[in-house]
This record gives C-alpha cells, structure tokens and sequence, in this order.
C-alpha cells in the first residue's frame, strides 16, 4: 500500500506574492474576516481607507544576498520592548511567505485566527524566536495551507532540492570519514590546470545563482509599529511609537503615518540597487478587512432597512403608498435586493459583523422616530444605497471567482497529459513528421514576417 510523503519540517514549496494567493492562505490557515490587496502607493490617499491590519512587502534579491540566518536557539532579543511581539526567526527558505503572514497576523487584535493558529500562537507563546521559526518549518497545518498553493512543478522541485542537499550532505559525511582514515596524496597542479578549475567553478557559480523573493512583515503591536523580517537574528526592529492621540490602545489609527517612511526607504533601496542590482521587482501587499463581508453586510443592513420603512408606510398610507414613491426604483426593488450569491430579495441573509445586531436595532429605532413626512424620501434612499451596495458584492463575487479559476489553473498538473499525449503521438508514428514540419516551417514563416515589416516600414 503506498503512503502519502510526509516529511518533518519540509519540504514547502514556493508560492506567487500574489493578493489572491495570499488570501487563500490565510483562509487556509484558519483566518475569517480578512483578505490581501495590494497597495500601489503607501501615501495616505491610497491607504487610509483600507485600514490595514499589517502590511507584507515582497522583494527580488539575489541568492544569499539576504542576511545569513546563524541564529542560536539560545538567543535573547537584543530590545526588550520586543520581547512582547510574536515574532519568528525564517528557518526554512522556501517557507518566507507564511512566516511573514504568521509574524503579522499573530500580533493583531480583534481578529479570528481560527483553532488551529489560535492553538499554534498558544503553544509557541514563551518559545524563542528560532524554536518559533522551527515550530512553524514543522507545522504540518501550515505547510500544506501553503503547497496547496503551489504549482505541482515547484512542489517536486522543493522534493527534489530537499533529495540533493540530503544526498550531498551524505557524500560530505563519507568523504570525510574517508579523508580521516587515509588522507589523499598531494599532487602538485600547473597553472593552466589550476585556472582553467577556477573559471569553470566560477562559471558553475554564476549558472547556479537563483533569483530568490524575501518577504518582510509591518504590523502595529503594543503602541509601537515593528518591522519584522524573519533572517533579523536580532528580532523586531522598532520602526517607531504611534501617537497615543490617534486612537485607544490596540487602535490601528495613525500607524500608516510611523511606517510610510520606512517603506519608502525599503523601496529607495531596492530601486537604487543596494543589495544588488537596480530593478523594480517588488510589492505591497496589505492584510484589510475583507470586502465581500463588509459588502454583504452594508446590503443586508440596508435590506433590514426596507422592510422596517415599508412596515411604516403601510401604517401610515392604509389606501397603498406604491404610488408616492418613484414608479421606476418601486419595480427594481426585487432585483436590488437580490445578489448572485443570494438570490431572494425578500428573505434576510447571513451576517457577518458582530456588532450587526446593534445597528440594526438603530436603524429600525430611527425608522420609528421618522416623521411621516421623511419616510418616502427615506425609502427612496434606501433603494438606491442598495444598488451601490449590491455591485459592491458582485464585484467581489466576480473577483472571487477569477481567483479561483486561477487557482485552478495554477494547481492542476499537466505533465501526466503532456506526457502521455507525446507517448501516444510516438506509438502512432506521428511525432517525428510534426517535429520536422515544425522545424521546416520555423525559417519560412521568420523570412514571411520579416518581409512583412519591410514592406510595412
């Protein structure tokens, strides 16, 4: 009987600093009530009204350019203030993306983790940030949230790389046993020979550098914003204080003012090429509420709204009151109300908001006090918030959906069917004939556009 491949600690496979993917992942993990979006400027116009809970920026750097991570399990956090964030040292390369969404999302307030993270944030509470790092490698929750994400190429490649450092580790270990029982004679090497070796392992070298992505996290936690990046051996780093003026304790108001100057730094250096080379190969991606329930919410509260305002229409005009309202909004209203998702516009759907029942209750207490003379008027807003309201959910639905049917695309794997349909192609004696008519026609039709844009110039 074959058994599923479960290795301890990896490997996990790498995944798109993609907004969709991103809140995949953390509806995968457990979290409700939040998703990512991305931000395509960290200035207050395009942040403020979002709210973000934490932000997560993503960055092309060379392979190894990044901070080594030496990190002893022993360690203490250089800033005591740091001590009371939960943070994690990145012990496994490929896991960068969930350590940057754990190191965010476990220090934000009011937020439904689920059971698992909540259980996960418990049992790793007095742990130091490396044994954090090694709890989140050997989480077998968090790494298959992740791999489910991943295209099945990048998951044999993570297998594959995972086999060869095992298999080269093996061959470092006897070669070495057999260097301690007979040493090798020393043989005497020309020049030529010497540099030819250096020009090739430098050439191997070059061939083997990777393009690599590190993700670091920026979350507001005990009045202080912190910049958290999971190969810091020193732990969070103190971005500033937010101004005790902006909100209560545990408010998210005012932060984005602390962390704007250090994201614009962040992106200086990359477009200038401190690391590296220059490029603009980075993102912003911001963990908000999430839309579709604040959308559905706004909708059903407006719903409510209705049938409290036509209950008292109905008290007041005893003869009928469709004829006091606009004819036009009167007979959308069944459409109005109605969604995709939820298609009856009469009966109350579910709510997501735990502080729905209470405005509700106001919104019906001002229906009540209304005078008669507002109520048409009323209605006739109602309405019409609730046709803003409802493209709001449709356009969520519909980005929802985009982003499932890319995840399908992403996640199936067609090498058994490319593989097979060549098989079958050879066994039919047709695979030779479209490779050489493939390559017959590749000069005629280059020689066909070219003339093309000649004539055309």
């Amino acid at each position: 009987m074959q058994t599923g491949l479960d290795l301890v600690g990896g490997p996990f496979a790498v995944i798109e600093s993609d907004p969709g993917v991103f809140t995949t992942l953390i509806r995968k993990l457990g979290v409700r009530g939040l998703e990512v979006t991305e931000l395509y400027s960290v200035e207050a116009f395009a942040t403020d009204h979002l709210n973000p809970y934490g932000l997560i920026f993503c960055y092309l750097c060379e392979d190894g350019s990044t901070t080594k991570n030496d990190f002893d399990s022993s360690d203490e956090l250089e800033d005591p203030d740091a001590r009371a964030v939960w943070f994690a040292n990145q012990l496994s390369d490929d896991a960068c993306s969930s350590q940057a969404i754990l190191n965010v999302l476990l220090n934000c307030k009011g937020v439904d983790l689920g059971p698992e993270l909540k259980e996960f944030a418990a049992d790793t509470e007095k742990m130091t940030p490396v044994m954090r790092g090694l709890a989140v490698s050997n989480s077998s929750h968090i790494r298959e949230a992740q791999n489910s994400l991943a295209r099945p190429a990048d998951i044999r490649g993570a297998r594959h790389t995972l086999a060869t450092a095992a298999l080269e580790s093996s061959k470092a270990r006897a070669k070495a046993a057999a260097f301690a029982v007979s040493p090798p004679s020393k043989k005497r090497k020309t020049s030529a020979s010497s540099s030819a070796k250096r020009s090739s392992a430098r050439a191997a070298s070059a061939a083997e550098k990777l393009e690599a992505y590190h993700f670091i996290g920026y979350v507001p936690a005990h009045g202080r914003v912190w910049e958290l990046d999971g190969l810091r051996a020193a732990g969070p780093l103190d971005v500033g204080e937010i101004d005790s003026s902006s909100g209560s304790e545990g408010s998210r108001a005012g932060w984005m003012d602390v962390v704007r100057p250090a994201l614009q730094r962040r992106m200086q250096h990359v477009l200038s090429g401190g690391g590296g080379e220059a490029h603009i190969q980075y993102n912003l991606l911001a963990i908000v509420d999430d839309a579709y329930m604040r959308a559905t919410d706004e909708l059903e509260l407006l719903k409510r709204e209705r049938t409290a305002l036509e209950r008292r229409l109905a008290e007041c005009f005893s003869a009928g009151w469709s004829d006091k309202v606009d004819r036009a909004l009167y007979d959308s209203t069944a459409e109005t109300f109605a969604t995709t998702l939820r298609p009856s516009a009469a009966e109350p759907g579910r709510v997501f908001a735990t502080d729905f029942g209470s405005r509700k209750m106001s919104k019906e207490l001002s229906v009540l006090e209304m005078p008669e003379r507002n109520l048409v008027h009323a209605w006739e807003s109602c309405v019409r918030n609730a046709l803003s309201a409802k493209v709001a959910v449709e356009e969520e639905v519909a980005k929802a959906q985009s982003t499932q049917t890319d995840h399908v695309k992403r996640t199936f794997d067609y090498e058994p069917f490319i593989r097979e349909f060549i098989t079958s192609m050879q066994n039919a004696g047709l695979l030779q004939g479209a490779l050489e008519s493939r390559a017959a026609g590749s000069p005629t039709k280059t020689k066909t556009k070219s003339k093309a844009k000649t004539k055309k110039r």
